[in-house]
């Protein structure tokens, strides 16, 4: 399973790149605005830190206004993945982008006819909210397993269902099992799934026994 981390941090990115796992970054507006700076330049600077699918929102409501935002989105560098919400105009868009080539993530996932439709319409991965679900009172990891299964059924279905909204290092661990192709996680995530007591004490034991070893 392929590991994006989500953040438009680039800091936190960097840091997580350096680890080797990451193979790409999902971003929102939301998440720049956070960093204050101009949505294209983070945009690209995350793409100069790591060669993988970056995601970048699309926004407009509008069918012509959202195609021409996505080419122009698109055109920014050859890794960005136009994110386009789950919608009628947004599958029309999806339908029109995919066959010229554009690479999208449909985003805003919450059920599996919705990214079966996704899927018919060309995206390139779809999004489903798994913890928003799990608020919800349903069971997100049940529509990555229907999702998985469906998509694994017909052959012709080459979109990949990527996991987000993410809470915990469990939740990474459910997904996979699930059958999802990639989890996007926090970096707060992604650092706990490092860490574990028994791997701390088991260093801090070699250390102890490494005291009695003579000089080299």
């Amino acid at each position: 399973m392929k590991i994006f981390i989500d953040t438009a941090n680039l800091d936190e990115i960097k840091r997580a790149a350096s680890l080797g796992v990451i193979d790409g970054v999902t971003t929102n507006p939301s998440l720049v605005a956070k960093e204050g700076v101009e949505y294209k330049s983070r945009i690209m600077d995350i793409c100069d830190v790591v060669d993988g699918s970056i995601s970048a929102e699309c926004i407009s409501l509008e069918l012509d206004q959202l195609c021409a935002e996505a080419r122009r989105v698109a055109a920014w560098h050859p890794n960005v993945t136009v994110k386009i919400p789950m919608s009628e105009v947004g599958l029309q868009a999806m339908a029109i982008l995919s066959a010229e080539g554009i690479a999208i993530n449909c985003t805003l996932i919450f059920s599996v006819n919705q990214a079966l439709l996704a899927a018919k319409a060309g995206a390139t991965y779809v999004s489903p909210f798994i913890g928003r679900i799990n608020d919800g009172g349903a069971d997100g990891m049940q529509l990555i397993r229907e999702c998985a299964e469906i998509f694994s059924t017909y052959p012709e279905i080459k979109t990949e269902i990527l996991s987000a909204s993410i809470r915990n290092p469990r939740d990474v661990t459910e997904v996979a099992l699930a059958g999802s192709h990639i989890a996007t996680l926090p970096p707060s995530v992604l650092f706990q799934m490092i860490n574990h007591p028994l791997t701390d004490l088991g260093i801090k034991a070699f250390l102890k026994d490494s005291e009695s070893y003579s000089p080299v």
